[in-house]
């Protein structure tokens, strides 16, 4: 049987497509932390920076060190251990499994999708909990975003929670497709046998 192109399948091109981009921002942004700081190419470093500079994104300063008390952000950079050693490994698995259709990789994604739908959904918490940047939190102290801010925050994190949300509900349905149709074939095989 011949393979159908990834065109000829749009949900598999959305998640082709994902996969791709998460690979560069993967290892170039939130494994950054964890990396050597003499490993880590300046234009990287300062595109961070500039990152954090802008956004004032409270997940990545916090797995940073740059804010909080030792341990208070040990989820995230226990998310961004996860992310470094399942994700980006399977990031390169189901390209290749989409790629060349292969059924087999539907678990995969759906445990992957689990997981970083739930993960990233933490994130976006952490993001819609800070309170609007006013006189009174700038007079108090309190860690805040302005509405710009907390836009481009969500504008980056949901498309990494709701993508993986849909494949989720959609590697799950398929899997239950493979599972019912095996079903049917053992059911086939053992009333050939009797």
């Amino acid at each position: 049987m011949a393979r159908v192109p990834l065109t000829k399948r749009p949900l598999d091109l959305v998640y082709f497509a994902f996969f791709l981009v998460h690979i560069p921002a993967t290892l170039c942004m939130d494994l950054q932390p964890f990396y050597p700081p003499h490993l880590v190419p300046q234009p990287l470093k300062d595109f961070l920076a500039w990152y954090l500079v802008t956004s004032n994104d409270p997940v990545v300063s916090g797995a940073m060190g740059l804010i909080g008390r030792p341990g208070d952000f040990a989820w995230i950079k226990s998310f961004f251990f996860l992310e470094g050693f399942f994700q980006l490994p399977t990031f390169f698995i189901a390209l290749y499994g989409l790629w060349i259709v292969s059924p087999r990789i539907n678990v995969l994604i759906l445990i992957y999708a689990a997981s970083t739908a739930t993960t990233t959904l933490a994130c976006v918490a952490t993001v819609v909990a800070l309170p609007t940047t006013s006189d009174l939190t700038i007079q108090a102290g309190l860690r805040s975003l302005t509405d710009i801010q907390r836009y481009m925050l969500l504008s980056s994190y949901v498309p990494f929670m709701a993508v993986p949300a849909l494949m989720v509900v959609d590697m799950g349905l398929r899997t239950l497709r493979l599972v019912g149709t095996a079903t049917q074939l053992t059911k086939k095989a053992e009333a050939k046998s009797l």
